[in-house]
């Protein structure tokens, strides 16, 4: 879909395949993918964890946010604007990181890019649809072990802290779901478009 926006035209795929919405509220998430071939070595690690969540690996701008059906356009012409506003940036993955003891979580830490993703995040959710009470401080990320065993954390810990990945980040995605399926992408954003 093509549309106007402020500053320029923005660009944006869509991937619903036109899959209808179902009640009147929908749940969004936004994040950034993580590319072959890392994105699908780091679900399988997340898999081999034990996590229950078969989620594809990505660095989340915008967690799990519920939304009336009716504000959905609304929210996609603000992220096209969103999009628009920033350009293209280099996304470094290296290491491990965990945020235990405050939560079960291990992920792969972001090295490079980490400013772009707060400045993305925080225009995302300057959206009166999309603004929620944060628990935590946003700190870009790739979960790769969550609420599992210590000693699957551990492991993913160990076994991951060698791991480095670069590549361009060109877009984010919208994310839904209907609580009935798995989250399912609904539009890529064109950076900088």
């Amino acid at each position: 879909m093509d549309g106007s926006v402020a500053g320029g035209v923005a660009r944006s795929v869509d991937r619903s395949g036109g899959a209808p919405v179902v009640g009147d509220t929908i749940q969004l998430g936004i994040a950034v993918d993580i590319p072959e071939p890392w994105g699908g070595a780091l679900t399988r690690r997340r898999v081999e964890a034990g996590d229950p969540l078969v989620v594809p690996a990505h660095v989340t701008l915008l967690g799990p946010t519920e939304i009336p059906v009716a504000a959905l356009p609304a929210v996609e012409r603000h992220l096209a604007a969103v999009a628009v506003a920033h350009l293209p940036f280099t996304l470094h993955l290296r290491g491990t990181g965990t945020f235990r003891p405050v939560t079960q979580v291990v992920f792969v830490a972001v090295a490079a890019g980490i400013s772009e993703c707060e400045l993305l995040a925080a225009a995302i959710s300057a959206a009166p649809e999309l603004h929620r009470e944060a628990r935590f401080p946003y700190h870009p990320h790739v979960t790769v072990a969550q609420d599992v065993a210590p000693e699957a954390l551990d492991k993913a810990y160990e076994d991951l802290a060698d791991f480095s990945a670069m590549f361009e980040v060109d877009s984010f995605t919208l994310f839904s779901h209907s609580g009935q399926a798995r989250w399912q992408p609904r539009r890529d954003f064109l950076l900088g478009v």
